[in-house]
């Protein structure tokens, strides 16, 4: 397969992660007479795009459920979202400091803390920066490191490494799933990783998961929950799915939409 453009290299990528699952870089760079460097720039390109998922060495093809890109996700249960934000928000005392990861619910409170007490927030999501950019009662840190386009969001080893050097009172987090055997479901590892930090760096740990995202599997990432966490969902939950959540030690809280 030598002389390809780049854009059908990739093209070609996907096509074989989806029949074969797996193919290691080395594999690949074989396969397209290319460099290893080159078929790790154009893994790092698919996953960006949500077309493959990177495992250690490879890439997996995303079958049934490409990673939604934030902007997609912005109208889903709109109202929901917001009311579990404005729960969220009314949790916060002045002159804490609270931590906010990537995601649509994560940004809406973002958006509550724009009036409300004095605040120190760190935060990897760039909608969370946008929102707080002009409040002055907010001192802001921004976790910066490698940019996921998908999500809007930061992720690496410079974010890992600024994690380091701060603890929270609260940390607020979004998921693609959450099931109450596994915990948080990701489309990447990166952000498990990520994820797994900001839970042992707080003192308190939400989740903030609109009903719909609730036993849901998606992807094959997964972060584990510390022995307390409190779910923060809407009132359409099943409350079957929901004694199991509180079965294995979580707080539930749910919400009606606003």
């Amino acid at each position: 397969m030598a002389g390809m453009r780049t854009d059908e290299r990739r093209e070609e990528i996907v096509r074989l992660a989806k029949t074969t699952g797996l193919a290691s870089v080395e594999e690949l760079a074989e396969t397209f007479e290319v460099t290893a460097s080159t078929i790790r720039r154009d893994l790092a390109r698919l996953t960006d795009e949500g077309r493959v998922a990177r495992t250690y060495g490879g890439a997996m093809a995303l079958h049934a459920h490409p990673e939604p890109s934030l902007r997609q996700r912005t109208g889903e249960a709109f109202a929901e979202k917001r009311a579990m934000a404005r729960w969220a928000a009314a949790e916060i005392l002045s002159g804490e400091t609270i931590l906010l990861d990537a995601g649509t619910t994560v940004g809406a409170l973002a958006r509550e803390l724009r009036d409300g007490p004095k605040l120190t927030v760190a935060t990897t999501s760039l909608t969370a920066l946008e929102e707080l950019a002009g409040a002055e009662n907010v001192h802001v840190e921004c976790l910066g490191g490698t940019l996921r386009h998908l999500s809007q969001g930061f992720v690496g080893p410079l974010t890992e490494a600024a994690l380091e050097r701060m603890t929270f009172d609260r940390v607020y987090l979004g998921a693609d799933g959450v099931t109450p055997d596994n915990g948080l479901c990701e489309a990447d590892l990166q952000q498990t990783r990520l994820k797994e930090l900001m839970i042992r760096r707080a003192n308190t740990v939400y989740v903030l998961a609109h009903a719909a995202k609730l036993g849901r599997s998606p992807f094959h990432s997964w972060v584990r929950m510390p022995a307390q966490w409190t779910l923060v969902t809407d009132t359409s939950a099943d409350p079957g799915l929901l004694a199991e959540f509180t079965a294995r030690g979580a707080s539930v809280v749910t919400v009606p939409p606003s």
